[in-house]
């Protein structure tokens, strides 16, 4: 397989026609190298348009949706992110190119051990994995100029929304099948937030995700 072609045709025919059209983001798709966070046997699937299978059951988010959520954050150099779900460490990556600081959360030992190996062995030295359920973020390190939550809730919690500063973004997977709107939640002011719809998709519920209270008479 020609690997920079293969490189080429997934920004090109998949990404660019999906409303990414940040000439940084596309650039940075070319400098972090998708391959070299894909399991070994799943390397000749790393450019598809596929949910790539991890570890421990998880799987990558397809390469247009990770485009498009590291496009909508907007992240800036000086602003830390918290990522709740590290999966492949590749996501955290992205955002690592982007921002002075990356926390990125893992509840599974083992996608959190192959998370840390990847990250170290590209050579990101700005992101960290922690060991844990983020599922309501992070306490430890808050507040948080952006939050990426790569993975699916039924709710946004509270607690997660409070974690972000004023002026801070979180993205997020918002509801249950068939179908999630994915969400940029940017805090207004210390009680008011603003939800902006991108685009309908749906993944896997983060383990241990809020679920709406539910009644019965």
């Amino acid at each position: 397989m020609n690997i920079e072609k293969a490189r080429f045709n997934m920004i090109e025919q998949q990404i660019r026609t999906w409303e990414v059209l940040d000439q940084d983001v596309l650039n940075l798709l070319s400098i972090v190298k998708r391959e070299q966070f894909v399991p070994a046997v799943y390397a000749n699937l790393a450019f598809s348009d596929l949910e790539i299978p991890l570890p421990g059951g998880q799987h990558m988010l397809t390469p247009r949706v990770e485009a498009r959520v590291l496009q909508e954050l907007a992240v800036k150099k000086h602003e830390s992110v918290l990522e709740v779900g590290a999966g492949s460490g590749y996501m955290a990556a992205l955002l690592a190119h982007r921002a002075q600081q990356v926390l990125t959360v893992e509840i599974d030992t083992e996608l959190a051990a192959f998370a840390r190996a990847n990250l170290a062995k590209n050579g990101v030295l700005n992101a960290e994995v922690a060991l844990g359920d983020g599922a309501r973020g992070w306490k430890a390190a808050q507040p948080y100029d952006v939050i990426c939550v790569s993975g699916g809730l039924p709710v946004v919690p509270q607690e997660l929304l409070e974690q972000l500063k004023v002026g801070g973004r979180l993205a997020a997977f918002v509801g249950t099948a068939p179908v999630m709107e994915a969400q940029i939640i940017t805090r207004i002011d210390e009680r008011q937030y603003r939800i902006a719809g991108i685009f309908e998709t749906w993944t896997e519920a983060l383990q241990n995700a809020v679920h709406p209270s539910s009644f019965k008479f």
